[in-house]
Parts: C-alpha cells; structure tokens; sequence
C-alpha cells in the first residue's frame, strides 16, 4: 500500500513531468518551409518561411525546445522586438544564413537575390513567428535538375517546388541534400518503399516526440482505465474521427484556420482530463465526445501535411502511410504508459486517488495553458 508520502512524490513527478511540456510546446522550433516556384519565362522565385529569431541566436538544431539551448535568452529578446528593430538584425545576417542554403542547377550552386523581408508584428511571444523571405533568381539556360541543401546547424526544411499546377514536396534534415528535382517532370521518383518508409516515420515523429498536445490527449484515455476493452473503444473512436477529417481535409474538402483548431485541441485535453476527475467509470457518451475531438485533432494532423505536401503519383499511400505512422506513435505512447503505470497499478484500490486524478490535474493544467495562450495569440 502507498503511504501519503508515497503519493505525494507520485502527484509531484506527474506534474513535474507534464508541466513543462507547455513550454517545450511553446517554443518547438518547426522545420522552415521553402516554396520554390518555377516560371514559363526562365525565371525562380523562393519563398522561404522561418523562424529567423532562432537562426538569429544560433538556438541550434539539437533542441527540440529553444529553451534547452544555452542562446535561449538572446532569442527570448528577439521574439520581443518589432519588425522595425529587428529587421537590420536579420539583414547583419543574411549573407550567413543564405551560404546554409545550396541552390544547385545540375550540380553548379546559384545564389538567389533577395526581394522582400516580411516580419509579422510581435504576437504570443511564447510561439514562434515566421518571417518570410522572398528570393529570385534566373534558371540557367539548358538546366535540366535542381536541387536544394538546407544547412543541418539551421534545422529541417519543407522544399516545395511548384511548376505550372504541379507541387512536388521534400523533406529535408541532417543538412542531406534534396534529390534531383527534373525541370517539367517532377523529383526523381521515389520508390514506394521510400514513400512509405518516409511519411510513416513523419506521422510518427509527430505524436513521438512532437505531438505533445496528442500525447496528454491520449494520456487523458488511458487515465480514466488501464482496461484493454474500455481503453480500445476511445482509441478506436479516436482513430477513426481524425482519418476521416485529416483525409477530407487533405483533399480540400474541410478546412479550419489553425486560430481555431489549435484552441479546440487544447480544450479537448481540459475536457477529457476533468472527466477523468469526475468519473470513475467509461460513460456511454464518453466514445462520443472522443470521436468529435478526434475530428479536431485530424485537423491538426493535417497542417503538418499541408506543410510538407504529398508526392505526386503516390498521394494515396503517402496519405495512408502518415496516418498509419499516426496511429503507431499513439500505440507507442499507451505502451509507455501500460508499463510506466498499468502494469503495476491497475486495479490496486489507491490508483483512481492516486494516479487518475492527481496526473488528470496537471494534464487538465497543461491543457487549461494551452487554451489561453492560442486564444490570446490568435
């Protein structure tokens, strides 16, 4: 039997576990995303979205959350400055920022010049903000390939090559370059194999490790029972609401501006955990809810793909390979928490007191921070 003491240590752990995940939230660096148009008259255009405070304070592409790095205050300052302050910042250090970027036209590097800076105004200065830079440059005569390295010291790169009504998308990490775009035909195809491979591991990757939102939802499921047949009826509700929505949303049929999703995420976190304190027992209703909320969380799921695009001639399986790597982050977290907790603490008499209610509380606080900071930075 657990002593108060025992219990106590436990509630402490639980919120020290879970309550900095606002802030790694908060502050997750996401890749920047390259949208590199093609034109009928020789010419390219770059549009490259980023998060150019961290570029700015070399936050360094190790950390997941910029207040892990050592620059974390320098870049806390520079989310406070205004376009008008930080802008000759950026341009002291463009010219570094640009060598990170290898434009290549078979195989010889071109370097675009530089059009516009556009610098949102300071919002939440607890989320990043992407300024956009816009480049252009000429297609060198009888080019046939393109390809694009993003510097593995500045973090992940979405490339998005746009020619005439086709967009072809790559994602780029470890500074690895992209393959070979062909002029007028498309990158040089991947296998499905590598298809597969590369969106399940990217669906993945978005619950474990980034997804935190979806990792207390799920948590908040599996809070209420460590039950298989209770568990597995969530789950399934879960599962089956955001296919549908990141599906339909995908395809251009739903759409909601992410000033409205990301709120409702948090809500449903908030929700699922306070029911968790409300009630001991799987309510007939419960699936429901969960299944409504599923529609929002597929939502979510879908600005991810919005951002890194779906191959062309393989949209169906990438589409279904994200979604399946979806679910298997989401396994990967209950069986985490089955043997953290449910392997040894299912159906003793003091896990409801606790375990369900003192983790659903600094799950319900986590998401009641969420919920504030996305409607006041929306």
């Amino acid at each position: 039997m657990l002593s108060a003491w025992d219990a106590l240590r436990l509630w402490l752990a639980a919120v020290a576990i879970v309550l900095p995940c606002g802030s790694a939230v908060a502050h997750e660096i996401r890749p920047a995303v390259a949208t590199l148009t093609l034109d009928d008259n020789g010419r390219y255009s770059v549009v490259l979205a980023v998060n150019i405070e961290a570029v700015i304070a070399a936050v360094g592409a190790q950390h997941q959350d910029t207040d892990e790095s050592p620059n974390a205050q320098e870049y806390n300052r520079l989310r406070r400055l205004d376009p008008d302050a930080l802008r000759p910042l950026i341009e002291a250090k463009l010219d570094g920022y640009l060598d990170g970027i290898d434009l290549k036209f078979d195989g010889v590097r071109v370097r675009p010049s530089l059009a516009a800076i556009k610098i949102p105004e300071v919002g939440d200065v607890a989320l990043s903000r992407a300024t956009i830079l816009r480049l252009n440059g000429t297609v060198p005569p009888r080019a046939n390939t393109l390809t694009l390295r993003y510097a593995a010291r500045f973090g992940a790169c979405v490339l998005r090559v746009g020619a005439g009504d086709r967009l072809d998308a790559v994602w780029l990490k470890n500074g690895v370059p992209s393959a070979p775009y062909i002029l007028g035909k498309g990158f040089d195809q991947r296998t499905l194999t590598d298809v597969l491979t590369e969106y399940t591991w990217l669906g993945f990757t978005h619950i474990l490790p980034l997804g935190l939102d979806h990792i207390l939802f799920v948590l908040g499921l599996f809070l209420l029972s460590t039950r298989i047949a209770p568990l597995l009826i969530q789950v399934t509700a879960f599962s089956v609401a955001h296919s549908v929505t990141l599906a339909l949303s995908v395809y251009g049929v739903v759409s909601l501006p992410p000033s409205v999703v990301e709120p409702l995420i948090a809500a449903s976190i908030v929700y699922v955990a306070v029911e968790n304190m409300l009630t001991a027992k799987l309510k007939p209703w419960r699936p429901l809810v969960v299944f409504g909320f599923g529609l929002l969380h597929g939502l979510g799921f879908a600005g991810v793909l919005a951002d890194v695009g779906l191959p062309p001639g393989q949209f169906v399986p990438a589409l279904i390979s994200f979604n399946v790597g979806v679910e298997l982050g989401q396994i990967a977290v209950i069986a985490l928490a089955f043997f953290a907790i449910g392997l040894w603490a299912r159906g003793r008499w003091w896990y409801r007191s606790r375990i369900v209610i003192p983790a659903s509380a600094a799950v319900a606080a986590v998401g009641l921070i969420w919920t504030m900071q996305r409607v006041l930075g929306g």
